[in-house]
């Protein structure tokens, strides 16, 4: 029995979801600029909205996307929100569900708190099997709900009315204020969350996001899976030990599960050298790690990249029109309100603009 001397990952991978939250509080900071402009009519020096913000809107995202494939365009209104999805479904077909342990900004904070836990407990507690599955259900109905929504209940004209509405120009304010201004029971909501992630490992994930549901789904079809290789396997089960989904690693020829995030915490924990390993679907070599974290890391940087140099980065709403429809932000629903994009004409705000 020969031992795995390979470099664990997940320092690596614990690295790039730092980077990434950082990343996110960067752009946060810099919308919180952006709508500290809005807020005053103007009157302060101007700073630009991120194009990051809108990897916070999957609804649009998801819009946007249908949109894409059924006529091939680009919507300007959140194109990098576009890519930015492109790039978490392509790297979920081709290395699983990685998105979600490698760079959700709410994936990380709910590992965070499932080691606290565990710190606290010695333990992970996990949910009973006979209320697991009922509540693992709760993120599919979310999703099928969203789904038959835009895909089924939505035709094309009805897409980009909700594209070009004022609304979807504004989501992204709407979801600020919604964390700025937060209510006394959506504090409550969030903290009984943070709590139940603390005592559950990955409550939220495991049980009520529907974007991992998808993704989840997506990684049912991975190019790329973890096989076990029976032969050189010891039975010590320490990579099913380690895995945060509660997968029974050691029990598996291949892992296929919606619950597979690939952080490659089993093939880590593994002691013995090529019993568990990334293997293509259709080829017969196996892929190591380094290579599978390069391709996550890689892929998804490709994509938003190529949103950039190809001018698919910022939206084409001007300074203007945030203006104006910022003004009536507590009138606007998701498909009316006033000062839709064709109505809208820059002239009011000139007299404003020229007293300036």
């Amino acid at each position: 029995m020969e031992k795995n001397s390979e470099k664990p990952i997940n320092r690596f991978r614990f690295a790039i979801q730092i980077a990434f939250a950082l990343l996110c509080i960067w752009i946060g900071y810099d919308f919180y600029k952006f709508v500290s402009y809005l807020e005053s009519g103007g009157a302060i020096d101007f700073s630009s909205r991120p194009p990051g913000v809108e990897g916070f809107l999957p609804i649009s995202s998801l819009i946007s996307f249908y949109l894409f494939l059924k006529t091939g365009e680009i919507h300007p209104a959140h194109p990098a929100g576009l890519a930015i999805f492109f790039a978490i479904i392509l790297v979920s077909f081709l290395v699983g569900k990685s998105f979600c342990s490698w760079f959700c900004p709410v994936g990380f904070i709910s590992e965070l708190l499932g080691k606290l836990g565990k710190k606290i407990f010695k333990r992970d507690i996990k949910i009973p099997d006979f209320l697991d599955y009922p509540l693992r259900s709760i993120k599919y109905l979310l999703l099928a709900f969203l789904v038959y929504t835009v895909f089924f209940m939505m035709n094309e004209f009805a897409l980009k009315e909700f594209l070009d509405g004022p609304y979807n120009m504004v989501a992204d304010i709407k979801m600020y204020y919604f964390f700025a201004k937060i209510s006394q029971f959506s504090l409550i909501v969030i903290a009984a969350l943070v709590l139940l992630s603390v005592v559950f490992r990955n409550f939220w994930c495991r049980y009520l996001c529907p974007y991992g549901a998808l993704l989840g789904i997506v990684s049912l079809f991975s190019l790329n899976k973890i096989k076990r290789n029976a032969e050189s396997c010891i039975d010590c089960k320490l990579c099913t030990k380690v895995c945060p989904s509660f997968i029974k690693v050691h029990k598996m020829k291949s892992v296929v599960s919606d619950e597979c995030t690939s952080c490659m915490s089993c093939i880590d924990a593994c002691p013995v050298k090529d019993t568990l390993y990334f293997k293509p679907v259709f080829a017969k070599k196996e892929l190591k790690k380094k290579y599978t974290a390069g391709i996550i890391i890689s892929v998804f940087l490709l994509i938003t990249g190529a949103a950039m140099l190809t001018g698919h980065r910022q939206n084409n709403i001007s300074k203007s029109e945030y203006l104006y429809h910022f003004r009536n932000l507590d009138k606007l629903d998701h498909f009316t309100g006033p000062g839709s994009v064709k109505n809208f004409n820059d002239s009011t705000l000139s007299n404003k603009n020229s007293r300036q």
